[in-house]
């Protein structure tokens, strides 16, 4: 396991840089989560470390493999300055969590909900999971290993969780493009859903 997160958190390093700060949390019966934050220029990113530790198992699984199945990291790009974004630390982590805790297997598509704001403020109570191999590249691990992807997480208001539920995550993601939705804006209001 921590062969593995060495990798990756090299793997990070080459993609993002050197982080400037990072935080631990531990919740009850599940391995330690990290997370990093890295400052390009107005840009801050945040990454998991640990969440890649095991792979992700289908809950109805009768039998957890301990090697083979997909692994993930999480990232969060926002625009610094602009709000108290260092608070979306505990909130990534719980999301990182939650393959273990949930039995959860993240994928893109996906929408990941923390139930409160992801920061205080924030518009955004859940996230879009996005498609990996943009920022940082994926990390090919030994066989039978899958690799490790870096899925970056795109916040969304209640309103575009909702319609995405109904529309599916590709017509959001084409909806925020034709708008010239910024993304990475941490108190972006929802885009028109009419």
């Amino acid at each position: 396991m921590g062969d593995v997160l060495a990798l990756v958190e090299a793997r990070l390093r080459t993609g993002l840089g050197e982080p400037d700060a990072r935080a631990a949390v531990t919740f009850l019966g599940t391995d330690r989560f990290e997370v990093l934050r890295f400052t390009d220029g107005d840009i801050v990113r945040y990454a998991t470390l640990g969440m890649s530790a095991q792979p992700m198992t289908d809950p109805t699984a009768a039998l957890a493999d301990p090697v083979k199945g997909p692994r993930a990291e999480l990232v969060l790009s926002v625009r610094g300055g602009l709000a108290d974004t260092d608070k979306a630390l505990r909130p990534l982590a719980v999301l990182a969590a939650s393959p273990q805790v949930e039995g959860l297997i993240v994928a893109p598509g996906a929408s990941l909900d923390v139930g409160e704001p992801l920061w205080p403020g924030a518009p955004f109570t859940s996230v879009l999971v996005a498609e990996s191999g943009g920022l940082v590249e994926d990390l090919d691990l030994d066989e039978p290993m899958d690799p490790v992807r870096f899925l970056p997480l795109l916040p969304m208001t209640p309103n575009e969780a909702a319609w995405k539920r109904v529309h599916g995550a590709a017509a959001l993601q084409e909806r925020w493009l034709n708008s010239g939705t910024d993304l990475r804006d941490p108190l972006r209001k929802s885009v028109s859903l009419d």
